[in-house]
């Protein structure tokens, strides 16, 4: 099937096919016809599976008679953050090609005056966050009585962060006579009672079963110790053929102390976190996405709803706490029908408990990295011996205690890294602790291996220089 064959224009299915779309996803698939048809929609699927496409082409095509008036838009799309109504933003201009529609982008950390006359312009989409678009409203710049469509996008995420008392307020102040599309990444029975409040006789879409993984992204699970977990992510990067990546951090202090870290190890890396100012931000999406810098250090801010093309790693340099944060950050790559790979460090008794939570969410085990295998063959299931020990000469992997940079393979976008003394030192510690291979996991979910115990200094066995120093 192709896009024409859902209904779509001719100069749609041009815009799409220069796009190098050939095919729509299922989610595409199934909801475009309805969203034609003017029915309300609750759809449901995985991050990743073009969601936001399923309704951008359908309201340009819906949108494309009619004349915006100032200060009052045609369609209304709500986004909980900023970095995901940018990307809604970016795709409505990719797929309005050849129409002549305009559009208004309002969130916060951009200047009112420049929303300010771009809506008194008109627009026939906007696309904002709650709280900007309700700052615009009370200002009196902007109407909404004259809202067609609205499509509320990431609804679990917007009840997370507690939005929805504004999103009632915003739906409050449209036209009870709208068409209304809402999406979230799963239909729970709290979301299912929240879209009761906007939505009326929806088509229900739901395209894969709830938090599941998906088959194109390859899992991999390493087991480290605490200090260790710096040097298991260079090994990682240094092993794997790192296109680009995205590396995720559980809290936000952290990001700025890893970015260093990486950076005099010789890596490229920018951060991106809520702390930041909007124009930094941006300024670091673009730098990653226009391939200038290969790795990107978030916080889950950046996990829902960003599509960066052709990303090929995901990395959780923490374990997620929250069993389906794991499935929306690995959900960044594997994209659109391509492969990619993630990788997560455990370290401790609380990554324990949460691998456990995560394996049991999506129903399979995340295989276990052999701690004294060579890096490269320990990615590679068809190097192991059958009884899952490792070939034996390689040297310690990420898994184990963290071995010397090399500088044998490059990171990603940068020149081979060189070490210091200290890692020097460390390494021949973890050499002189044996070499007694691990097994595969092969437990119950969440059961892992004890984590491996650091002694000594930890400057002078890790290489790893304390965090405040780094800041």
């Amino acid at each position: 099937m192709n896009f024409s064959e859902l209904g779509l224009c001719d100069e749609l299915s041009q815009a799409v096919a220069d796009l190098g779309y050939k095919e729509p996803t299922p989610i595409q698939e199934k909801s475009i016809p309805y969203v034609l048809m003017g029915r309300d929609i609750l759809g449901s699927a995985q991050t990743g599976t073009g969601k936001t496409a399923s309704f951008t082409l359908p309201m340009i095509e819906i949108l494309a008679s009619g004349r915006a008036k100032a200060r009052l838009p045609r369609s209304l799309i709500l986004a909980p953050t900023r970095e995901l109504a940018a990307q809604v933003a970016d795709s409505f201009e990719k797929f309005s090609t050849y129409h002549k529609l305009s559009m208004a982008l309002l969130i916060g950390g951009v200047s009112f005056a420049d929303q300010n006359v771009a809506l008194s312009k008109g627009v026939d989409v906007l696309i904002a966050t709650p709280g900007r678009l309700l700052d615009h409203f009370e200002r009196g710049k902007v109407l909404l009585t004259d809202v067609k469509v609205l499509v509320i996008d990431e609804a679990d995420r917007m009840l997370d962060m507690g939005f929805i008392p504004d999103v009632e307020r915003i739906v409050g102040l449209l036209p009870p006579l709208r068409q209304t599309l809402f999406f979230s990444a799963t239909l729970s029975d709290d979301i299912k009672k929240l879209s009761d409040k906007f939505v009326s006789n929806p088509k229900v879409i739901e395209v894969a079963p709830p938090a599941s993984t998906a088959d194109t992204v390859a899992q991999h699970l390493v087991w480290t110790s605490p200090k260790g977990k710096r040097a298991a992510l260079r090994d990682l990067l240094r092993s794997e053929d790192v296109k680009n990546a995205v590396i995720f951090c559980n809290r936000k202090r952290d990001i700025s102390t890893l970015v260093t870290s990486l950076k005099r190890h010789d890596f490229s890396a920018v951060a991106l976190h809520g702390d930041m100012t909007q124009s930094a931000r941006l300024d670091a999406l673009q730098k990653f996405k226009d391939g200038d810098v290969p790795l990107m250090i978030a916080s889950d801010v950046a996990a829902r709803g960003l599509d960066i093309a052709g990303l090929s790693h995901v990395f959780n340099f923490d374990v997620p706490g929250n069993a389906e944060d794991y499935v929306h950050r690995i959900g960044r790559t594997g994209r659109a029908g391509k492969s990619g790979r993630a990788f997560t460090i455990a370290a401790s008794e609380d990554d324990r408990k949460y691998v456990g939570s995560i394996e049991k969410l999506i129903g399979k085990h995340i295989p276990l990295i052999d701690a004294d295998n060579n890096a490269e063959s320990a990615f590679d299931s068809k190097a192991k011996s059958p009884a899952g020990k490792s070939r034996g000469r390689g040297r310690s992997s990420a898994a184990a205690t963290p071995e010397k940079d090399t500088g044998d393979a490059k990171p990603a976008g940068t020149a081979p890294a060189h070490e210091d003394k200290a890692d020097e030192k460390k390494a021949n510690a973890g050499r002189s602790r044996g070499g007694r291979s691990r097994k595969k996991h092969e437990n119950a979910p969440g059961e892992l291996p004890a984590p491996p115990e650091c002694s000594g200094n930890t400057l002078k066995d890790t290489g790893h220089v304390p965090a405040f120093l780094l800041r």
